[in-house]
């Protein structure tokens, strides 16, 4: 089995990396628009082989596609920061151009991968990379939940001093500050969170995840890559494995939830054939005002990808 990660900066290459460890492919093969990124990351990974015990085969290449034909899953990660001066619009035509190219190229090769989109804004990207691949949505999936729920987990951990291992939790809706946590769906040890902590200090907890990505930028000067690398790789091996894992992922919804034509994080099963089902809770109506919230502001993204398509052509 072969996995591509397309982007070899901080959130590819630890993504790679942790594949690597996994040993749940043959291949790992990092891909890069700078000549020698890729190629030298991938010769690193494998150098660790012997210290970190594993087999996997890494190959690191610069715009050769030949070589990711026959991927499984393809991991996206590319995409360009927001600069000074760069409005949202520009950063989501400049990164829609770019996830764009990729998917049609990974297309051609691989028209049987499930694509795993992690590019910002992560939203709007897993809208692009549908409308390019023209694939069923149950193989263009969004890493949004999964990076948010392990964050609201180690906050929770730190909090209540326990294993993260021991805290169950799920978050909806656009992945930023619009996402909507469920505390009634989380549990410590099976034990319901309102039994550990009072509903003001889980809000505060709830809200720091909101910002929790601009809480590091903030402190690193540049995105997350640890996590987010290593919430994409739990992804992909849900999928090889056939795990049949309840995560919270950004798919098209086309009437769930009340919601259609939206690219919004909602718990799925993921399994080898990619989103094996959407379900569909019973959300209480606060919960669900919530949700409609982060809907409308996933659309409004939606719409300037739309606009800039119009305007500048993609």
């Amino acid at each position: 089995m072969k996995v591509t990660v397309v982007g070899a900066g901080n959130v590819g290459a630890t993504c790679a990396y942790a594949l690597a460890h996994r040993e749940i492919c043959e291949e790992v093969v990092l891909l890069d628009v700078k000549e020698g990124l890729a190629e030298g990351k991938a010769l690193d990974i494998s150098q660790n082989a012997p210290i970190g015990i594993y087999d996997t085969r890494l190959l690191g290449v610069s715009q050769d596609y030949e070589k990711t034909e026959g991927s499984q899953v393809v991991v996206i990660t590319s995409g360009r920061p927001r600069k000074p001066g760069m409005n949202r619009d520009d950063l989501i035509h400049t990164n829609a151009r770019i996830v764009k190219t990729v998917v049609e190229r990974i297309r051609e090769g691989s028209p049987e991968a499930i694509l795993i989109i992690v590019s910002n804004p992560l939203d709007v990207m897993t809208y692009q990379a549908h409308l390019s691949s023209g694939w069923d949505r149950t193989r263009v999936i969004g890493m949004a939940g999964v990076l948010d729920a392990a964050r609201y987990k180690a906050f929770l951990a730190a909090e209540l001093n326990v294993s993260p291992k021991e805290i169950q939790t799920l978050l909806l809706g656009g992945h930023g500050d619009t996402m909507v946590p469920l505390p009634r769906y989380t549990t410590v040890g099976g034990i319901p969170i309102h039994e550990f902590l009072e509903a003001d200090r889980l809000d505060a907890i709830a809200q720091r995840t909101k910002v929790g990505g601009g809480e590091l930028t903030k402190l690193l000067g540049t995105s997350a890559w640890y996590a987010p690398g290593g919430a994409a790789a739990q992804m992909v091996e849900a999928i090889l494995r056939n795990q049949r894992r309840i995560f919270a992922a950004c798919v098209r919804l086309e009437g769930e939830y009340g919601i259609d034509n939206c690219y919004l994080g909602v718990p799925v099963i993921l399994g080898r054939q990619g989103v094996q089902k959407i379900i569909s809770l019973q959300l209480q109506p606060e919960e669900q005002e919530l949700l409609e919230i982060s809907a409308e502001h996933v659309k409004d993204v939606m719409k300037a990808r739309d606009r800039t398509e119009k305007e500048q052509g993609l």
